[in-house]
């Protein structure tokens, strides 16, 4: 290791380092402070504050690195780049900069110029130890390693809750793809502990340094699950980056209340891909072709209209491919167009001769009807009846009066309803499923997205920050084809991060192929990166899923794990009557980091009350009960699977088994009433 000066001398530079970066908060105050004092325009402020949060936000682990360069240069590396006024070289270079990349990728074969490679631990301010990888056969020195000391230290570490960036530990696999450029959709397929979700916000962080006007187009982070979100909160802003919206697929429709839950099976076939045409079917037939005159009534008058000219109408609003109710409102000025001609032309037809008699039209004194009065006052004309001689009774500005009265008129109106109904999304959805009450379920969501795209509705809460110029999807697999279809919405470029493990699809609609999901939407722009090194599960607990995966999974390769603990998976039989004492007093004696229970639904209720819960855990708490869907992405330093049977037998249980026992990073313990499932029959039996 290096000397106590060495750690002396780098405390002196991490010291001038955050002097810098306070002089930079100050001043970004001052600017906001400055800002509220002025009134200053709402961007202005929101810029600052913007910025004072992304200043604050690398306080810790500000500094992570170092690069001794072979031509003498060193290059300190951190979270974020910071530069003494009036110098171009930086005192601090961001992880993201092309020059930062050797610092991830270096290797003793491939050294890209580097001759020490010095990973820098600190607690707060405080520089605590140095590790020197030395990446130059040449050179020898005393102390120094060639080898991994930061990142099984952060691997080992004890789990809080909360993700951790792997900004100081990426690896070269890694790396690869945080820094790939490519334009179109890049899918991430990694199996459990690859890091692919930290992969994928790290890819994120570097695409807002490279491409800045993401910032202004916004990007979104969709998740399987509020814990998730909640789970992954704190990345992002430690990489020095907030211009983020986080979403579950519910959430991004904030304005539909999810009530209920579908079976498996309705849930599967809600979310396939022909309920897009069934939805657009539900709306063409609200429209009504009629095949016998329509007649309107205004003001008394009678005008009927032919079918062929309805038929017209309704063609050329269906040809503007317009929504629904956009093209609607195209279908109504025709008609309405018709209707003022029809009336115009009535009115017109009264010619007066000199005694003041009609001779083809009014009423029978020779004088407009009454009718004809009263249209011409609905479209605030003022007539002189008793002028006469031929004449026009209408300009222009009157027709544009005529018809704005027939479209307010509640007769009018009625008619062309019957034709071209207004809808809402509620009302299409609940249509095509005889759900009168409107419940609704998160299988319900895409497809009541998909009605509010093809009706046109207009909804502040529906269409709020649809737009996005960078979209991640994470626990990818389990987006039904209609739930991609509300993602790919929302990002008009395909630009997005989509990352997932086809091992681990839990949901009946979720993917089996990347290609099949994908390629309606983007054809063939679209790239796969694979992650193939497990660094989270240790090598015992993948060795116990080994049966399990190769019974379910023959066609894939698990990743590798890096490391063992030389602590074995074990397994207990037990009695549904001992379960949950036996579940409180694990919990009960358990202290070394975080302890997950994961169950089936069906025993929530019952561990819920022997653990004395009073309602779901916390992320943060240091004994949580989760479903496998829940634990999803998650990771715990111990992991209790309850009932793995139970597990198993939903629809694609495997999956969610597999994910269950990949959750932890030290131990892993199995409780299981009745035998042992097959795929789990060579794990150490522990007897109580």
């Amino acid at each position: 290791m290096p000397s106590g000066n060495e750690v002396d001398r780098e405390q002196e530079y991490v010291n001038a380092l955050y002097a810098r970066l306070d002089a930079l908060r100050a001043h970004a105050a001052n600017r906001l402070s400055a800002a509220r004092d002025a009134d200053a325009d709402q961007e202005t402020m929101a810029l600052w504050q913007a910025e004072l949060a992304r200043l604050e936000s690398v306080e810790d682990g500000l500094c992570f690195g170092r690069l001794d360069m072979r031509d003498g240069r060193r290059i300190y590396i951190g979270r974020l780049g910071l530069f003494q006024d009036g110098d171009e070289e930086p005192l601090l270079l961001d992880w993201r900069a092309p020059a930062a990349q050797s610092f991830y990728t270096a290797t003793m074969a491939a050294a890209h110029g580097v001759r020490r490679r010095r990973r820098i631990t600190t607690r707060g301010r405080v520089v605590l130890a140095l590790d020197d990888e030395l990446l130059d056969p040449d050179t020898a020195e005393d102390g120094a390693l060639v080898g991994e000391a930061a990142l099984m230290a952060a691997l080992t570490a004890d789990r809080t809750g909360q993700m951790r960036d792997i900004v100081t530990t990426l690896q070269a696999e890694q790396d690869g793809i945080v820094r790939d450029g490519y334009a179109g959709v890049l899918v991430v397929q990694g199996g459990p502990g690859t890091g692919k979700t930290a992969v994928a916000l790290h890819r994120l962080a570097y695409l807002l340094y490279t491409r800045p006007h993401l910032r202004t187009r916004g990007v979104l982070i969709v998740g399987p699950s509020e814990v998730f979100l909640d789970y992954i909160g704190q990345v992002l802003p430690g990489l020095g980056e907030h211009a983020v919206v986080t979403r579950t697929i519910a959430l991004l429709r904030p304005d539909i209340e999810v009530s209920r839950t579908d079976p498996p099976e309705i849930a599967e076939t809600k979310g396939r891909a022909d309920m897009a045409d069934r939805i657009a079917a539900v709306v063409r037939s609200r429209v009504r072709t009629p095949d016998e005159p329509v007649e309107v009534e205004f003001e008394q008058q009678v005008v009927r209209l032919d079918p062929h000219e309805c038929r017209h109408a309704l063609n050329m609003a269906s040809r503007t491919g317009l929504p629904h109710n956009q093209a609607r409102l195209v279908f109504q000025q025709r008609i309405v167009e018709l209707l003022a001609q029809r009336l115009i032309d009535r009115m017109e037809s009264v010619v007066f001769t000199d005694t003041g008699e009609a001779i083809d039209g009014g009423s029978a004194d020779g004088r407009l009807s009454a009718a004809d009065l009263r249209a011409l006052a609905a479209a605030g004309v003022v007539v002189d009846p008793d002028h006469d001689g031929p004449r026009r009774l209408l300009d222009e500005v009157d027709g544009a009066h005529l018809r704005s009265a027939l479209l307010a008129d509640t007769s009018v109106c009625r008619v062309l309803d019957e034709l071209w109904p207004p809808l809402t999304a509620q009302q299409v959805v609940a249509d095509l499923f005889a759900n009168r009450a409107r419940h609704w379920s998160t299988a319900d969501i895409p497809l009541l997205d998909e009605a509010t795209a093809i009706i046109g509705e207009t909804n502040a809460a529906a269409s709020s920050g649809v737009t996005f110029g960078h979209v991640v999807v994470d626990e990818a697999q389990e987006l039904s084809a209609m739930a991609w279809r509300m993602v790919m919405r929302r990002c008009p470029t395909k630009s997005m991060t989509i990352v997932g493990d086809l091992a681990q699809t839990s949901d009946p609609a979720g993917a089996s192929s990347w290609d099949r999901v994908l390629r309606p939407h983007v054809h063939d722009r679209w790239r796969l990166a694979q992650l193939t090194i497990n660094y989270r599960t240790p090598a015992e607990i993948m060795a116990a899923t080994s049966d399990l995966f190769a019974t379910h999974h023959p066609g894939l390769q698990p990743p590798r794990s890096v490391r063992a603990t030389g602590e074995s998976p074990w397994r207990q039989h037990v009695t549904l009557a001992e379960l949950p004492h036996i579940v409180a007093d694990i919990a009960t004696g358990h202290t070394d980091g975080q302890l997950a229970i994961i169950t089936p639904p069906c025993h929530l209720a019952l561990l819920g009350k022997a653990l004395h819960l009073a309602g779901p855990s916390a992320i943060t708490d240091p004994v949580v009960v989760l479903t496998p869907v829940e634990a999803k992405g998650l990771e715990f330093d111990s992991v209790l699977i309850v009932d793995p049977a139970a597990i198993l037998a939903t629809p694609l249980g495997y999956n969610d088994l597999y994910v269950a026992m990949t959750r932890a990073t030290r131990r892993l313990g199995i409780l299981h009433p009745g035998p042992a499932p097959a795929e789990l029959s060579r794990i150490q039996e522990r007897r109580p």
